[in-house]
């Protein structure tokens, strides 16, 4: 098949949804020859901030010489974006072959893998077939039942921050949520955010209960020297660093990276200071307050629940603290979007509403209308193309315009302002 049938194939279950469960892509996975267990992994869940530790160590180990997978969920322009080698993207014709390959396999199956378990399974093949040294797997939902708690035991297994989300397939508590995620735990070593409390209590007895070893981050031992939306400065653990995301959230998911770092040496993989240094510096990790446009600045920021906008305002706060913002805001209609608002709503002049590219949109004029009975001043537009105009527009001169809320939002907002920024010059 070529990229077009095979996006084809790929899409064209989308109507199953997500079915918890490892059975249909082990079953796959055997048909395709396990190509999991010629791999080793660094494998990494959590609410927030998985996105970006998956980035910063990929970095980092493509830095060391290591030929280095990552796999991430969604995508923002592509579905190539997935699945990438030492930072290039799959191409279209090997994401066809792989393809093809994986209908061979599937056919006859007596139950459908979903959308996400036949990623997952194109990526493993073709991450073996490009005999990759390590892989970063970053989970879709959960950890436990997640297709990518197929493969086996990690090299690392690591733990970011732990919220709120997913809660009907999840659980509604903390605890509840850390226990799914902590389900990606089968021995060896494993790293995890600065935890504290309960959850920290439940990723400890999980740990021991597997007999995995778990080094937690120290977020007292983050010391910020310099920071700016070009990037920032800090000592962790005695030793200075540089990374380009900026965000005092990003310090402390480097710091979680760091540990991750420390566990894979440990666990006998070579990865000189140098490596690190140079790995953390040169780690991009697009819409994660991304400024794409200047004069005036845009940003585009794919936080998508209540945690994630609290980083989001805080950043607002730091970076544009007397700037005029305009805040192109869409969400889903199953997140808390009522608590997301309330949390933008100290930190915008004004809303320019949107709806995301999803079945589970949040209609842009019930956003609008719920902001305007805050006392907010808000617009909806029909596309996000005319959102992302109107906002840049009504943030000149010297004022700024962020798009945040939803990721299925980013991607396209994040496309059109790059093609915007590329009739400017």
């Amino acid at each position: 098949m070529n990229y077009e049938e095979a996006l084809k194939y790929i899409e064209g279950v989308s109507w199953l949804g997500s079915k918890p469960g490892l059975g249909r892509i082990a079953e796959l996975l055997e048909r395709l020859g396990r190509p999991q267990d010629s791999l080793r992994f660094v494998h990494v869940a959590g609410t927030n901030g998985k996105g970006s530790a998956c980035a910063l160590l990929r970095s980092v180990l493509s830095a060391a010489g290591y030929r280095t997978g990552l796999y991430i969920s969604p995508h923002l322009a592509r579905i190539n974006e997935r699945m990438s080698v030492d930072g290039a993207d799959i191409t279209d014709a090997d994401f066809a072959a792989c393809c093809t390959a994986l209908a061979a396999a599937a056919e006859g199956m007596a139950d459908p893998c979903t959308e996400f378990e036949l990623c997952t399974a194109l990526a493993l093949y073709y991450f073996a077939e490009r005999r990759c040294d390590i892989v970063v797997l970053e989970t879709g939902l959960g950890g436990r039942l997640d297709a990518t708690n197929v493969i086996p035991r990690p090299e690392c297994a690591v733990i970011m921050n732990i919220g709120l989300d997913h809660t009907a397939v999840l659980g509604d508590t903390p605890e509840l949520i850390a226990a799914e995620k902590a389900g990606i735990f089968k021995g060896g070593r494993a790293a995890a955010y600065d935890l504290a409390g309960g959850v920290r209590r439940v990723l400890e007895a999980k740990a021991a209960e597997t007999g995995t070893e778990i080094n937690f981050a120290d977020f007292d031992e983050i010391v910020p020297i310099s920071d700016s939306m070009d990037g920032q400065e800090f000592i962790y653990r005695g030793e200075k660093y540089r990374i380009s995301l900026p965000g005092e959230h990003q310090l402390r998911n480097a710091a979680a990276a760091l540990e991750a770092v420390a566990q894979l040496r440990a666990a006998g993989w070579d990865i000189s200071g140098e490596a690190v240094g140079r790995g953390l510096a040169s780690a991009v990790w697009p819409a994660r307050f991304e400024r794409v446009l200047t004069g005036p600045d845009f940003v585009v920021d794919g936080g998508h629940n209540p945690q994630c906008l609290a980083a989001t305002a805080a950043a607002l706060e730091r970076y544009y603290p007397r700037a005029r913002r305009v805040l192109l805001f869409g969400a889903l209609a199953d997140k808390d979007w009522r608590d997301m608002a309330r949390l933008l709503i100290p930190e915008a002049d004004e809303f320019v509403c949107a709806t995301p590219e999803s079945e589970r949109a949040l209609d842009a004029g019930t956003l609008a209308e719920f902001l305007r009975g805050e006392g907010c001043r808000a617009e909806a537009f029909g596309t996000i193309e005319a959102a992302c105009a109107a906002a840049y527009e009504r943030a000149k001169p010297d004022g700024m315009a962020c798009c945040l809320g939803s990721l299925y939002m980013a991607g396209a907002a994040r496309s059109y302002l790059l093609g915007l920024k590329e009739g400017q010059k």
